[in-house]
Parts: C-alpha cells; sequence; structure tokens
C-alpha cells in the first residue's frame, strides 16, 4: 500500500537570510499553510532556480514557524554549490517549497526528561523538538557539538525555549567541554538521568549516541541525514538499512527509533 504524501507545492517569500556562524545560515520565509502544516522534526524541500547545478530541490529541515507571521525558519549549512546559490538569495525574492515532508520526533506525554543531541546541522531539528518541549512542559538539556566554537550555533534560542542546562562541546576544546556531543553525552550521563534522547548530527555520532542510549537503556530517536534527492519516496536515494528491511528516509522518517536502524 502506497504511503499517503502529505506534501504540497507552496509559494515562498524570502524574509531574511544571514549568516549566523562559520559556515551556517539562518533563512526565514514566509509560507502560511507550510507553516500551519508543519511538525516537529518533519522537512521541506526548496527550489533554488538561480543554480542551474541544482536540478532538484534542496531538502532541509525546520527549525521554528511562526504562525502570526506565516513564517518558517531553517538553519542550513553551505557546502555545495545548492546551498551557496541559496546562501545568495536576498529578502524579497520568491521561490516555491514542499511540504510538509516525512516523520518527525514521537515524544508521549509520559516522558518527563529528554536530552537534545546535536552535531553540527544537526541542531535544525532539534530546535524544532525543542519548541514542543517546552509546549508540553517537558523538561530537557542539550548538547551541541562542533569542531570549533565559532560554528556553534542555537545555545541561546534553546535557553529562551526553557533547556535547563546546555553543553557545548567542540573537537578543539574552544568551548566550556572538548570533545564529540557524543562524549558529552557521556559527561552527562554521570550526574542526569534522562528518559528519552532526541539526536541528530553526522553518522558517527549518531551511531555513537544510539549505542550508548541502548547501554543505559533509554529510548533514543535519530533523525537521519540522507541524501533525499527527490523527498517523496520515489528515488531510493534516501534508504535507510534498518532491522526490517530498508526504508526510505524521505516517507518513513527522517526520524527513526534508533534500535531499529543497522549502523
Amino acid at each position: 500500500m502506497p504511503k499517503e504524501l502529505k506534501a504540497h507545492i507552496h509559494a515562498a517569500r524570502i524574509c531574511e537570510n544571514e549568516q549566523v556562524a562559520r559556515g551556517l545560515w539562518c533563512l526565514v520565509f514566509e509560507a502560511p499553510e507550510l507553516a500551519r502544516d508543519l511538525e516537529a522534526g518533519q522537512f521541506f524541500t526548496i527550489a533554488v532556480a538561480s543554480e542551474p547545478r541544482q536540478v532538484v530541490r534542496i531538502p532541509l529541515s525546520f527549525s521554528a514557524v511562526d504562525m502570526a507571521s506565516g513564517t518558517v525558519e531553517t538553519i542550513y549549512a553551505v557546502i555545495g554549490p545548492g546551498t551557496e546559490a541559496l546562501s545568495r538569495m536576498e529578502r524579497g525574492e520568491t521561490t516555491s517549497v514542499t511540504g510538509p515532508c516525512g516523520n518527525g520526533w514521537k515524544v508521549s506525554s509520559q516522558i518527563k526528561r529528554c536530552l537534545l543531541v546535536a552535531g553540527g546541522i544537526g541542531i535544525t531539528p532539534l530546535l524544532s523538538a525543542a519548541t514542543f518541549l517546552s509546549r508540553e512542559n517537558i523538561a530537557f538539556d542539550a548538547i551541541i557539538g562542533a569542531r570549533t566554537a565559532d560554528m556553534l550555533w542555537g545555545e541561546e534560542a534553546l535557553s529562551a525555549l526553557g533547556c535547563e542546562t546546555v553543553l557545548l562541546a567542540t573537537d578543539d576544546g574552544t568551548t566550556n567541554f572538548q570533545g564529540t556531543a557524543a562524549d558529552g553525552f557521556c559527561e552527562l550521563l554521570k550526574t542526569e538521568t534522562y528518559d528519552c534522547i532526541l539526536t541528530c548530527g553526522p553518522p558517527a555520532m549518531l551511531q555513537a549516541v544510539a549505542e550508548i542510549a541502548a547501554g543505559a537503556n533509554i529510548a533514543c530517536q535519530a533523525s537521519l541525514e540522507r541524501n533525499m534527492t527527490c523527498g517523496f519516496g520515489a528515488c531510493s536515494t534516501c534508504a535507510v538499512q534498518t532491522k526490517t528491511g530498508n526504508k526510505s528516509a524521505c516517507m518513513d522518517g527522517p526520524v527513526f527509533n534508533a534500535k531499529e536502524v543497522v549502523w
């Protein structure tokens, strides 16, 4: 049975597009119907017509929505010609976006305390999770990891949402903790307890976080970054190997139960 496709094409107008950290940009665009329909952990795809090499839409997680203004915010990394062209789009320019796409975070109302573990651009979908947790009055801490301090973003946004502790982890030790986000997870577990782990970041970090969570018997959900070429399950380029067979990140994910993934 084919999965129901809930995504639609929406007109979008750029409201803000500026650099917020080394290699990271914050894009805010107006698309009221998409803002209304997005759920924490889902994603959208955006067209960048100015870059001929970017023949497909760029899939991006969202960090926040503003229902009053009908806007969607995303934090994205400039890593190739498509996202570089996206970073050059200016206020007032128009494009189209497709969404909402995929399945997001699933946090039970029985959960009392969560930990968000972000590596690099993995902060984006975790900010949407933080908004949900704050709205549901679920306590949470967070770890943000990057190679160096000037590549980190999100501490202030998390604190504004009620995050109790934000641990900044950097490979070079230019913050208050030297090591990976997974190392930071081990550090917090020395003194803290959690019912649920939500994580997004590089594959090696996700695997490490999943293994630590399993060892501590803590439920863990991972948002997987894959090459989601089409965004609606037709191209099979975003396959995720799970214990029950291959699944698509764009339709079955991007959020998966970490225990189900074959790392």
